[in-house]
């Protein structure tokens, strides 16, 4: 019986470290505000923006002076659109993990932990970023205004 007790218990702690990681990926989303929200969803469509390689859309999401930090370089608006135009880096998928925003009057700033699987110059890619965001807001819209690629572990963990 002390057998039985003692395995139901290791069972439930089990099951109870196989539920945090999901929960972690949607905590940003839990009691976050509308601003944040909207950040998070412009954040979502713009990684699928870029996947189907909608440049149109991603144009009017990017500031006109907005910069763009990646493994090979800096660059700004322009040159990243014509990088994903003719996929000379195509964003097959990001597989967002983690999530966390802040808003300071006019500017937000997300981070999320991602796997990013691409292609590089015809090159097979997947690699652990954090990816850092930031936003403007002007007039009624969120303009992206810089965003950085920072390798890391798939074991990094964004501070909320």
């Amino acid at each position: 019986m002390k057998a039985f007790i003692l395995g139901l218990c290791f069972l439930l702690m089990g099951m109870q470290g196989a539920f945090a990681q999901d929960k972690k990926a949607s905590v940003a989303t839990a009691g976050s505000t509308d601003a944040e929200e909207q950040i998070i969803n412009l954040s979502r469509d713009k990684w699928q923006w870029m996947a189907d390689k909608k440049v149109d859309k991603l144009a009017s999401l990017f500031h006109d002076e907005s910069k763009f930090v990646h493994m090979s370089g800096t660059w700004k608006k322009q040159q990243e659109l014509d990088i994903i135009k003719t996929g000379s880096i195509w964003y097959k998928k990001a597989d967002v993990h983690d999530v966390a925003v802040e808003i300071v009057d006019d500017t937000a700033i997300l981070w999320s932990r991602i796997t990013l699987t691409a292609v590089v110059r015809g090159n097979d890619a997947i690699n652990e970023f954090t990816v850092t965001e930031v936003f403007k807001k002007q007039g009624n819209d969120w303009k992206l205004l810089a965003m950085t690629f920072s390798s890391v572990r798939d074991t990094h963990t964004i501070q909320h």
